[in-house]
């Protein structure tokens, strides 16, 4: 495998991970699911962060930092509270509790997009796939990007 067929595999799984999330009740947003999810991501990572701390390690533009917030805020995945050394900073922490419709998105299952995908009814080959993301899930965490951008 290359770099160019890693990453349109990588695009690939973003876009059957997209599919597989339910979006009944939640509306149009000017956020797209994947930064919303890069922004969750770094919040559960870096609990207590200003918004402009997760743009520069998302890379990020602030606006789209700040969008994201706030529907991850209204979904119930986060909570915000002002910085008390600078009141005009809001700091972001992972919500206390799970709401639930994040534990909603949590238990979506892929199986359904993943054979719509693979234009199979076999179950067990769609649990072989899903085994196999399992398993390169483990080996690939967040940390792992931060390594790589480490060498940069």
């Amino acid at each position: 495998m290359n770099a160019v067929e890693l990453f349109l595999l990588g695009r690939t799984l973003m876009k059957i991970g997209e599919a597989a999330l339910p979006t009944e009740g939640i509306g149009k947003h000017t956020t797209s699911v994947r930064t919303v999810m890069i922004v969750a991501g770094d919040a559960r990572q870096n609990p207590g962060s200003a918004v402009g701390e997760i743009a520069a390690r998302t890379g990020l533009p602030q606006s789209a930092v700040s969008a994201s917030v706030a529907r991850l805020r209204t979904a119930g995945a986060v909570v915000t509270e002002p910085d008390p050394a600078d009141r005009r900073r809001m700091l972001v922490n992972p919500a206390p509790s799970v709401s639930d419709r994040v534990e909603e998105v949590r238990a979506a299952s892929v199986d359904s997009v993943l054979a719509t995908a693979l234009d199979t009814d076999d179950p067990e080959r769609v649990a072989a796939l899903v085994a196999t993301l399992e398993a390169l899930a483990a080996e690939l965490t967040p940390q792992a990007i931060a390594r790589v951008r480490a060498t940069d």
